[in-house]
């Protein structure tokens, strides 16, 4: 797992760069159009929360997985 650490993390910075690029995108917040809606929830409100899910999952793992972490319970 040591040898994975460095891949992992750089994959959660591009996760996260990724996300953030997405929460701006047409995906999101789609152009000419004022109300979608998903149920009685507007679209953009879903999805908003569906990325603020994904990124505190992405932070969860990558706190595990960054280079400098050192895990409790090991010698």
């Amino acid at each position: 797992m040591h040898q994975k650490k460095p891949f992992l993390w750089r994959l959660c910075c591009a996760g996260a760069i990724l996300t953030s690029i997405l929460s701006f995108s047409p995906l999101v917040l789609p152009p000419g159009v004022f109300t979608p809606k998903l149920g009685p929830v507007p679209y953009s409100l879903w999805m908003g929360i569906l990325l603020t899910i994904f990124l505190v999952l992405l932070t969860y793992l990558g706190a595990r997985v960054h280079p400098g972490h050192k895990e409790e319970g090991k010698i």
